[in-house]
């Protein structure tokens, strides 16, 4: 769900965009004056954020270039604003960092060290006073976060149940080979297995009814395997 100012954004560039179609429809000076009033309505919802990555970007004794580029940055970004890939606050975000820090390089050079020259601590609570809150926070974020660290435990936990189960398995194709060719083929043959089970354990679907009869054997006894390592009763 969008936040207030979210919403404004968008029915602000909506506006901008609907200008636009009807003065290519039907050119003129009232086409041109709606399509002024349309952006003026849009830069001045951006006149917070403006301030905050001006700032953030150094560029507080440029402010009348800073604002300048801002306002092509968010022009261009109406322009070519696509509302299924992004909400046109994000994609304006992009816009108007990309022209500062093209700025920033152009006025300073080294963009490693140009932000330092004209930097200012900010305050989180002035920022949200400003109205930053509705936008400085990605409301995604909490959830893609915990999200990628949930997947990536979850296959740390993955590799470390096959491998310790390839473990055993290698012991015991060990057991009846006796080196040469017999060993080459055993080792062939826990590599086939291990990638097998690992493809199966990362994914929990139908993928196993899908097997060979063979390729089935190998999973389930594997995974048997590994439910009486870990203490379990295997199934």
């Amino acid at each position: 769900m969008m936040s207030d100012r979210s919403q404004a954004f968008e029915s602000a560039v909506g506006a901008l965009i609907a200008a636009h179609t009807a003065a290519e429809a039907a050119p003129g000076a009232r086409a041109r004056a709606r399509i002024d009033r349309a952006f003026a309505q849009l830069l001045a919802l951006a006149a917070p954020r403006i301030r905050y990555f001006t700032r953030a970007y150094g560029l507080g004794d440029c402010a009348d270039d800073a604002a300048q580029a801002c306002a092509i940055a968010l022009h261009r970004a109406a322009e070519r604003y696509d509302p299924a890939r992004a909400r046109f606050t994000t994609y304006a975000n992009w816009q108007i960092r990309a022209e500062l820090q093209a700025l920033r390089l152009r006025l300073h050079g080294d963009p490693r060290c140009a932000g330092r020259r004209g930097a200012v601590t900010l305050s989180y609570d002035a920022l949200v006073d400003d109205g930053a809150g509705d936008w400085l926070a990605d409301p995604a974020a909490e959830g893609a976060t915990e999200g990628g660290a949930r997947d990536a435990l979850a296959a740390l936990c993955v590799d470390r149940l096959v491998a310790e189960w390839a473990q055993r398995r290698g012991k015991a194709l060990a057991r009846g080979a006796r080196g040469g060719a017999a060993g080459a083929r055993a080792a062939t043959r826990l590599a086939h297995e291990r990638a097998l089970v690992r493809r199966h354990l990362a994914h929990v679907d139908s993928l196993v009814e899908r097997l060979g009869e063979s390729d089935r054997h190998i999973v389930r006894r594997a995974f048997a395997d590994m439910a009486q390592a870990a203490g379990g009763k295997p199934h």
